[in-house]
């Protein structure tokens, strides 16, 4: 699973890059000013430069980069359990399924947010869905509180012994 996970966090952000070199590079010139902040409503509330549109890439591929470094080394993370030599094993697959989800997350919410952005600088009176955020922190905090919940599961002593 966590290879699939990997993939579909590698898609979002090849997508989300070439959505950026596109907007700078390609048909469709992007206006001198674009929105960079959307309020409650999905509106756009504030306005700046076009290099802004960068930031959402460098966000993803940063925190795309930070987690697949802290990945490489489980066996210091923090457990919300006990670690012992038997649930070592299954606390630390459970970890690292988290971070694969949290990746894929993040990179397709980066990737959906550059393209909402973008659609909004090309089609005044465009927004993002007033949704979108709310779901993406609820599916985020779902797979964070299912993650821990697991967690707290293979940490519990095995019973009958």
């Amino acid at each position: 699973m966590r290879r699939i996970l990997e993939a579909c966090a590698l898609a979002a952000l090849a997508w989300l890059v070439y959505l950026a070199v596109g907007a700078f590079y390609g048909p469709a010139r992007l206006p001198a000013r674009i929105p960079t902040h959307f309020g409650v409503n999905g509106r756009p509330d504030a306005w700046g430069p076009a290099t802004a549109l960068l930031f959402f890439p460098g966000i993803a591929i940063g925190l795309y980069l930070l987690m697949s470094l802290v990945a490489r080394h489980p066996s210091v993370f923090n457990y919300p359990v006990r670690v012992t030599p038997g649930n070592r094993p299954r606390l630390e697959a459970l970890a690292l399924d988290m971070i694969a989800w949290l990746k894929a997350e993040l990179a397709w919410l980066f990737a959906g947010l550059e393209w909402f952005a973008l659609r909004a600088a090309r089609h005044p009176g465009a927004g993002i869905p007033v949704a979108l955020m709310p779901a993406a922190l609820v599916c985020i905090l779902a797979t964070i509180i299912r993650c821990v919940a697991a967690m707290f599961r293979a940490g519990r002593p095995a019973s009958g012994h």
